[in-house]
């Protein structure tokens, strides 16, 4: 089974709603590790690594009506690279 990296700018309604909490959640029942962090722009940044199909998983729970607030875009990324550099699944 290998191992990615997702890396997902979340644009709409995504701060203030509990969406990095939720997503936190859902990573975790996944077993992936990463992070999601507001961004200024008041996007947040989604990265997430563990097997391929958990991260693809997280990836369309991300892009569904399940997530929290109003997601107009999900613009995301996939890499080999995996967990590298990565522990726990953080929100900040």
């Amino acid at each position: 089974m290998s191992t990615v990296r997702l890396t997902a700018t979340v644009t709409g309604e995504v701060q203030g709603v509990g969406f990095r909490y939720r997503t936190r959640q859902q990573a975790e029942q996944l077993g992936l590790v990463g992070s999601a962090t507001n961004r200024p722009d008041g996007s947040v940044l989604v990265v997430a690594a563990g097997p391929s199909s958990a991260v693809e998983q997280l990836l369309k729970w991300l892009r569904s009506a399940d997530a929290p607030g109003r997601v107009e875009k999900v613009e995301a990324d996939l890499h080999d690279d995996g967990a590298s550099g990565l522990t726990g699944f953080v929100t900040d």
